[in-house]
């Protein structure tokens, strides 16, 4: 299913926020590297899922009126056999419903546990003056203790991907601070650049968020995706 079939569907269903399968399908068509999520409505389908990605795998909570979802544990990390999996299916599903009695569940989603990496977050908001502001910086405990990110108005020339990456104080982590591997600073660069283009091309998109992506020596993952329609 193409972003406009997606998006259309969301807003005939009267839903302003996209599930992360259907960020991540829209995300993934606009040729911006994401972990592929399949939706499984049912524990059988998400041990049939984990079974076709292949262990492990992270299960997360799929609904439209949770966006949050480790807040209210509907996230399990590193599920290495198919029982784990079932297990996490069932109380991930009783943790949701049991912290948002009125939210509508869709199932959970199943992606292949990613290999960790430099955390960093893009995201995209708009500006009631100047539109749609991307923004990009390290992530985890640093987006939100030390609130180190740097913005620019899109559309973004090269230049400015370049620039915002280098904009924020964090930035010798990604060089490779302390031993640590550098990140993939060309991958960062044209992961900001295509995320431009797709937001130039989509209007109707209000918010963004890519958070985490691990960024590697060769590449960069988004593993998790939140799409806000206006």
């Amino acid at each position: 299913m193409g972003a406009t079939n997606i998006i259309d569907k969301a807003k005939s269903e009267g839903r302003s926020i996209l599930t992360e399968v259907e960020s991540k399908l829209i995300l993934a068509e606009a040729g911006i590297p994401v972990a592929h999520a399949q939706l499984a409505a049912t524990r059988e389908e998400a041990v049939a899922a984990a079974r076709q990605i292949g262990l492990p795998v992270v299960l997360k909570i799929v609904s439209p009126d949770i966006s949050h979802k480790s807040d209210v544990g509907g996230v399990k990390l590193n599920l290495g056999s198919e029982e784990e999996v079932a297990a996490a299916f069932d109380e991930i599903v009783a943790a949701a419903r049991r912290a948002q009695p009125e939210a509508t569940v869709l199932g959970v989603s199943v992606q292949k546990m990613a290999r960790p990496g430099v955390e960093v977050i893009m995201g995209m908001t708009t500006d009631p003056q100047f539109g749609p502001v991307l923004m990009f910086g390290l992530g985890g405990v640093f987006v939100e203790v030390l609130k180190d990110v740097a913005f620019r108005i899109v559309p973004l020339e090269p230049r400015d991907a370049r620039q915002m990456i280098r904009d924020i104080r964090g930035f010798p982590v990604l060089e490779g601070f302390r031993g640590q591997e550098p990140a993939d600073l060309a991958a960062l660069e044209d992961m900001l650049m295509r995320l431009s283009a797709f937001v130039e091309q989509h209007p109707e998109i209000r918010e963004l968020d890519l958070n985490p992506i691990f960024a590697y020596k060769d590449g960069a993952l988004a593993v998790d995706a939140r799409i806000v329609l206006s």
